[in-house]
């Protein structure tokens, strides 16, 4: 039994996309789709006293309108400084930052990368440490996909011997599972509900930030809080 996961990347993404690595042997990161702006990619949310905030990374998209994501790369070098200033700004009474916060400095001060797959890539993979989550990180760029969707997805799972495909349940709109068990490979949704609450700064409760919100309060409790 293999399971995978095929995904675009996400920026300092939120819990519930490790939780995703967490459960299979395998992530492809889906890189080689069209970037879009206002999305998941470059930017997060974090929590601060005057509500969400997005940390975004800045790129280049003026004039790049067919850009792909592993294309797209990084227009401003101080992101760096300015992304630090405001976890700490935001997290200083968090209970884990004197602990945590160091670390994650590190992480970033040792971000040199031009592209925005890169920093993306490097995070999953360091803070997958942190989590102990065992998964290995692959890119599409490295598998010749085909037009159709589906096919593209169900051949990287066919090259890679997956038996069982994992993916949000946005895909049924579009993924045609019949296809999929016709090739021996399971289809599977991930349910993201019933998530434990944990101690959070900044007002009412929100799941859906950042992990660096989790790891900054629950340090190596973290795991606790998640499912897989």
């Amino acid at each position: 039994m293999k399971k995978i996961i095929i995904t675009q990347s996400n920026y300092i993404p939120w819990k519930g996309y490790f939780d995703g690595m967490a459960l299979v042997d395998e992530l492809v990161i889906y890189d080689d789709m069209q970037y879009t702006k206002r999305d998941w990619r470059n930017r997060n949310l974090i929590k601060t006293a005057q509500g969400l905030k997005w940390l975004s990374i800045p790129v280049e998209v003026k004039g790049k309108y067919f850009q792909k994501i592993n294309e797209t790369r990084i227009s401003d070098k101080y992101w760096i400084e300015d992304h630090l200033n405001q976890l700490k700004q935001n997290y200083k009474q968090a209970n884990c930052y004197n602990s945590v916060f160091p670390w994650i400095e590190e992480l970033y001060l040792n971000c040199k990368f031009d592209l925005l797959t890169e920093v993306n890539h490097y995070f999953l993979e360091e803070i997958n440490k942190y989590l102990n989550i065992d998964v290995k990180i692959l890119r599409s760029e490295s598998f010749a996909l085909a037009e159709d969707r589906t096919e593209r997805l169900l051949n990287i799972c066919i090259e890679r011997g997956a038996t069982d495909y994992y993916t949000g349940l946005a895909a049924k709109a579009y993924l045609d599972e019949e296809m999929f068990d016709n090739s021996g490979v399971k289809v599977h949704y991930f349910d993201y509900s019933g998530y434990p609450f944990y101690v959070q700064l900044h007002g009412d409760f929100e799941h859906g930030v950042s992990i660096l919100d989790l790891l900054l309060n629950m340090g190596k409790a973290s795991p606790q809080f998640m499912k897989n």
